[in-house]
């Protein structure tokens, strides 16, 4: 295959590509929409703060700051630091069963709201 040939399919699949993430940012921006309109975006919200509590994950994020701010000291370390560093944690160790229960609740107000 000719290289001229290579890149013209390389700049199709990118510029597909493109294209497909632009209209899932446009899907989910509609679902935000919707979810706001509605009152159900504060709605679960709470739902996931409750079960965040329940299952101690609060309490380990918390735990977790605190050491964080210990180990880097008061002084040393801003809220924007701590941000940083406690998101990729804090969003991985969310329980796959509350992840899957939220996902279910978006999936079923979707369907009653379509």
């Amino acid at each position: 295959m000719e290289i001229r040939y290579v890149i013209i399919l390389l700049l199709a699949v990118s510029r597909a590509y493109g294209q497909q993430k632009l209209r899932d940012e446009q899907v989910k921006e509609t679902i935000n929409q919707k979810l706001i309109e509605s009152g159900e975006k504060e709605r679960l919200k709470e739902i996931l703060r409750q079960k965040l509590v329940e299952c101690g994950w609060r309490d380990e994020m918390r735990m977790y700051c605190k050491e964080l701010i210990k180990t880097k000291g008061i002084d040393q370390i801003t809220v924007d630091d701590l941000v940083d560093e406690i998101t990729p944690k804090g969003r991985s160790s969310v329980p796959d069963s509350i992840k899957a229960d939220m996902l279910e609740r978006i999936r079923l107000f979707l369907e009653a709201s379509s």
